[in-house]
Formats: structure tokens, C-alpha cells, sequence
């Protein structure tokens, strides 16, 4: 099989494509065995083959510790195949459905279908996670993919077009490595389906790009994933929860408690539960510890830097942390109260080691701030009170929700994944994910001759009587 250059120009993108759109019937009609078998052949090689390589891969991108690393981009990836690869036939088998009594004489059924040319891009946090998190309900589904991951983790990218070289031909799956002009060529191809993740503001130019072609999209995108802690939480267990969540990945990811609201009765217990755990975590000095990775780079650095120093200048207070170095890209684990609301630490996501917290007196006015935001990723509620958590379930809107815990959810691949508007259209994850890279083909067949024909033209007061009987009874 031929190498493919790290940066195509447009005509040799073009070719790629057009390779696996002549090629997509072929995979289409493979049985449900072959694409049983490339499941386990990717499983094998994640989870045996090249496991040592991705955890060098994402030191060298992060300084992610190997454990991190395992349970984080490892465990996602070989979950979601052995999920897929229990319920696949299941998932395309003719799914039969009710045909009224009208159409008597005749029978209907759904058939999942792959959609047929799809293109991922993947971004740059959890890079192996989210690159083969949707190939793998890709090829479940039966399509032909080709996979842009990131520039921006360049070990990372290197090693995922090595694993998928290793694996498939080119008019099946393919890497193409890039920075933007290559999303551009390849996002003014017509796919079928596109499957992104990123931030909202990229996500509505590949929707843009999308809509000239008519093609589906998928969208994983974030925002500000609000935590609601009220006066009956359990503080200790939530600080715990909450401070892996957030400073897990260096709090880059895009379901992170991104600012807490908690009740003014309990402020101070959180504040000084969490501050306990982030020593536990990560010991006295954050920057020596082995459990706690870098920044992406130096700009997301200085950018996080830049909403600390906003934050102060406008009257926040530091609770822990605060010390950062743009040449080392870390960011201390840090803690800040006394947020205003204009500080743009509440206007921006942060995705980084940083957590605002604000307390309220009471939850319904918590309930209009966030609704005066767009609707986020994911938000979390603590509370040992039902009527609560059913109050902040029904007045508010969001992705997804954890209920006393918080991330979890997106590891049950039973449960859909994805944001709402400007957090994200389209859910993955599951059947949610192989549903995403299909098309839901309805087919109705007539058996024997239906009623529907005795009501054909030429109409007299016959077939009128006939059709009233039908429009008020069937």
C-alpha cells in the first residue's frame, strides 16, 4: 500500500476520495462478519499491539501519565468495540414495524444503511479517543471513512495513520494529516456524512461547508458546562468527583465542570474539600507531579493565563493555585471565587486547569443564569433531594447530565452523546453512533392486492363513502 504524505494538495485528497466512493458498495455488501473482523483487528491493535505506542505518543504530546492514558483513550476505544461487536447484528437486521389496517395485504420494515463516503475530523484533546470513537460506529455501520485528526498533537497524529495504515486499504479508511487549508479541501468535498468535534465556532463552518453539499453532519462541540451543588449535597464526595473531572487532561475537555454553583452554606467546606484533594491528586507542587499533564501548547497557555489575569483585575480572588509558565506550558490547578459575572472566565469556555465558584441563596435564580446562556455540553447536579434534582432537570437544558458525579456519562455507551445547538447536533456513542452512519431506509412491500386500489379514480359517492370511512376509522 502506498504512504500517504503527511500534507496532500487537493487533487491527491480528490483521489483518495473518489477511490472510496467507487469503492463504498463493496463495503456496503460485505457481510456483517467482515466488519466484525476489522473491529477485532482495531481492537487487537489498540489494545495489544501499539497500546506502549499511544501512551508514549500522548507523553510526548501531554505528558499524560501511561494509567491516564489507559483509562481515558484506551478503555473508551476497546468499550465502544466491544459493544458494537456484541449488538452489531442486532443493529442491522431488518428492524420490522406496524402497517396499519389500511394497507392490509402489505408489510414494512426499516434497514439501516451505511450512509457511504464519510469524513471525520477529530481534534486535538483526547486524540485517540475521539478519532476512533466515531470510526468505529463508521465502520460498524458499513461506510468508507477517511479520518483528519489533529496538527496540534503531532505524535498522537503520526501513530493513528500508522495503526489505520497498518489495518486498511485507502479506498476503505485513510488518514490524511494537515492543518487547515487540508480540512478546507476536504470539507468542500461532497461526503455523505460529517462527522466533527472542535469548538462551536469551527463546527458552524463545517456545517456551512455541509450545507453546499446536503451532507449530514454530526457535531460534538462544547461550551460551559455548568455544576449546581445545593445545601443538601454531600460536599466531600462532590469536591472529590468534581476535582478529578475538571483537572483530569489539565481540564482540557469539553464535558469538564466548567464553573460551580454552590449554596452560600456551603461554600467554604467546598472550597477547603477541594483544596484537600487537589494535594491529595497532585501533591504539594502540581508542576512535579506525574499525574498531572501540560497544556496543548503555548497560545492555549497564555490564552488561560490571560482569563486568570482578567478574573483578578476584576475582582476575583484566588482559592489555590494561580502560578503558570507559558514556556513549560502548565497552568496550576486553580480555584476561583468571587467571579463577576462580566469576567470573561464566564464567557468563554475555559478548557483548562481552571474552576470558578460562585454561590447562590437561591437555585432558581442559578436556574435563569444558565438559561441566559446557550445550552451547554453537559450539567451536573449534587443533591440528596429528589424534588431538587428534578426541579434543575425540568427548568434547564443540556447535552447530557450526571446526577451526583460528573464526565461519567460518556463512558456508558448505552446512553447517547452529544450537546444541543450550540453545543452540538447529531448523538454518538453506541447504537446512538452506528444510527449516526446510517440511513434508516424505510421499505414497504405489498403482498396481495391492498384496499388502497378500490379507492382509485375515477372518485363516485361510493369510494367517497369508502374514504370517510377510512379517514374517521383507519
Amino acid at each position: 500500500m502506498a504512504a500517504i504524505k503527511d500534507t496532500l494538495s487537493f487533487e491527491e485528497i480528490q483521489v483518495l476520495f473518489l477511490q472510496q466512493k467507487d469503492n463504498q458498495f463493496n463495503i456496503s455488501n460485505q457481510p456483517i462478519s467482515v466488519r466484525r473482523e476489522k473491529l477485532k483487528k482495531l481492537k487487537k491493535a489498540i489494545e495489544v499491539t501499539y497500546r506502549g505506542e499511544i501512551r508514549n505518543a500522548l507523553f510526548n504530546d501531554f505528558k499524560k501519565h501511561p494509567a491516564e492514558s489507559d483509562l481515558t483513550e484506551i478503555y473508551p476505544i476497546t468499550g465502544e468495540i466491544k459493544h458494537a461487536l456484541f449488538h452489531l447484528r442486532s443493529w442491522t437486521k431488518k428492524q420490522r414495524v406496524h402497517t396499519p389496517i389500511a394497507f392490509m395485504g402489505a408489510s414494512s420494515h426499516i434497514q439501516y444503511q451505511p450512509k457511504g463516503v464519510c469524513l471525520i475530523i477529530s481534534p486535538w484533546n483526547f486524540p485517540f479517543n475521539l478519532s476512533f470513537g466515531p470510526l468505529i460506529s463508521a465502520i460498524a455501520a458499513g461506510n468508507t471513512v477517511i479520518l483528519k485528526p489533529s496538527e496540534n498533537t503531532p505524535h498522537s497524529s503520526n501513530l493513528i495513520h500508522k495503526i489505520i495504515k497498518s489495518i486498511f486499504k485507502e479506498d476503505e479508511v485513510v488518514v490524511i494529516e494537515g492543518a487547515v487549508d487540508t480540512s478546507k479541501h476536504l470539507l468542500s468535498l461532497p461526503f455523505n456524512h460529517i462527522f466533527f468535534t472542535g469548538a462551536p465556532n469551527i463546527g458552524k463552518i463545517v456545517m456551512a461547508a455541509a450545507a453546499k453539499n446536503l451532507a449530514s453532519v454530526t457535531l460534538e462541540l462544547g461550551g460551559k458546562s455548568p455544576t449546581i451543588i445545593d445545601e443538601t449535597a454531600t460536599i466531600n464526595t462532590a469536591a472529590k468527583r468534581i476535582v478529578w473531572g475538571k483537572f483530569l487532561n489539565s481540564g482540557q475537555i469539553c464535558i469538564a465542570p466548567d464553573y460551580v454553583y454552590v449554596h452560600e452554606s456551603k461554600k467554604e467546606a467546598l472550597v477547603k474539600a477541594m483544596q484537600g484533594y487537589l494535594n491529595s491528586f497532585f501533591g504539594d507542587d502540581a508542576k512535579k507531579s506525574d499525574a498531572f499533564p501540560r497544556i496543548i501548547n503555548k497560545e492555549h497557555t497564555k490564552r488561560i493565563i490571560n482569563l486568570i489575569e482578567d478574573s483578578k483585575k476584576k475582582g476575583a480572588t484566588i482559592a489555590f493555585g494561580g502560578i503558570s509558565s507559558v514556556e513549560d506550558k502548565y497552568i496550576q490547578p486553580t480555584l476561583i471565587t468571587n467571579v463577576p459575572s462580566e469576567a470573561k472566565i464566564m464567557e468563554q469556555e475555559i478548557f483548562g486547569p481552571v474552576l470558578p465558584i460562585i454561590e447562590f441563596k437561591d437555585v432558581n435564580d442559578v436556574i435563569k443564569q444558565i438559561n441566559t446562556k446557550e445550552i451547554p455540553l453537559a450539567l451536573y447536579i449534587y443533591s440528596n433531594k429528589k424534588s431538587n434534582i428534578k426541579h434543575l432537570i425540568k427548568n434547564t437544558r443540556a447535552g447530557g447530565t450526571c446526577v451526583n458525579n460528573n464526565d461519567i456519562h460518556f463512558f456508558n455507551n448505552n446512553l447517547p452523546f452529544g450537546g444541543a445547538n450550540n453545543s452540538g447536533i447529531g448523538k454518538s456513542h453506541g447504537f446512538f453512533g452506528f444510527q449516526a452512519f446510517s440511513n434508516a431506509r424505510s421499505v414497504y412491500t405489498q403482498h396481495i392486492p391492498g384496499a388502497l386500489e378500490l379507492l382509485m379514480p375515477p372518485y363516485n359517492n361510493f369510494k367517497q363513502k369508502l374514504i370517510n370511512l377510512t379517514v374517521k376509522w383507519f
